[in-house]
């Protein structure tokens, strides 16, 4: 099973006196409800981490304080992206998903955050996703604390399917890793987290 290591408090510091604003890379923590059987059979999964100012911010306040901030450039380049897959017949969000997205009151498991359905809900994480014909996705948005410090591990696992999957991966995981790590320092430095 994989572990998960919370960082010194001398880190977290660091990061939130803006210092090192950084985003580090972690395991996916023991705590997610994501599958361990998921986990260790997906042919992609990565975990970043960053500080949380604010310990007691739901799971759905944190995943819009970073995926409801994109900047317009990366909001366009979805939508490119979104236009080519949907050429290869795959199920994605619409243009007015990516430019607006919607908030609601509340949410439940089976509504839709942002663009993806919710699979599964609690006080601390939020796990939302995807299942296509290439490849399926969950993205984990988890809430832990550890004393006085608080972060928030943002994960994502992809199961392929076929060919295209491992294509599609192999061109989109360097702009999601980029993109993930740059979102989430956005949000710690505008003081959404």
């Amino acid at each position: 099973m994989l572990g998960h290591h919370v960082p010194e408090p001398a880190i977290f510091a660091n990061i939130l006196t803006g210092n090192h604003m950084t985003v580090v890379e972690c395991d996916i923590p023991c705590a997610s409800m994501l599958d361990p059987g998921l986990i260790e059979a997906a042919y992609f999964r990565d975990s970043y981490q960053v500080p949380l100012r604010h310990p007691h911010a739901s799971p759905v306040d944190i995943f819009f304080g970073i995926f409801g901030h994109h900047p317009m450039w990366m909001k366009i380049l979805l939508i490119i992206r979104n236009k080519i897959a949907s050429l290869c017949g795959l199920h994605v969000p619409t243009v007015d998903d990516i430019l607006n997205p919607i908030v609601s009151s509340s949410y439940a498991v089976g509504d839709k955050i942002g663009p993806w359905p919710i699979f599964m809900l609690t006080e601390a994480e939020l796990v939302a996703g995807r299942d296509n014909k290439h490849l399926d996705f969950r993205l984990s948005v988890l809430r832990e604390a550890n004393g006085e410090m608080a972060r928030v591990v943002v994960s994502t696992v992809c199961t392929v399917h076929n060919a295209f999957g491992k294509i599609y991966l192999f061109f989109i995981v360097p702009f999601h890793k980029w993109g993930l790590k740059r979102i989430m320092s956005n949000a710690v430095r505008a003081g959404r987290l």
